[in-house]
């Protein structure tokens, strides 16, 4: 069976649950669980960023390709 997509991104939910765990915490320095799910939104973002400069990149490079020749 075929993997579901999900109507909402990772990267979102990541960020409710942050935005709940903070909410609820009076120290978010000590808190393992919030420090875990910080790094697993930080790590989606890089993700998202990274494949965004590739498509830019390639996409400037398809253009510019056939001019040069």
């Amino acid at each position: 069976m075929a993997k579901k997509t999900a109507s909402e991104s990772d990267e979102t939910r990541l960020k409710k649950k942050v935005a709940a765990k903070v909410a609820e915490n009076k120290s978010p320095k000590e808190d393992e669980a919030l420090r875990s799910l910080q790094k697993r939104l930080r790590r989606a973002q890089r993700k998202r960023r990274a494949l965004a400069l590739r498509k830019k990149n390639s996409a400037s490079q398809k253009t510019a390709g056939p001019a040069a020749k």
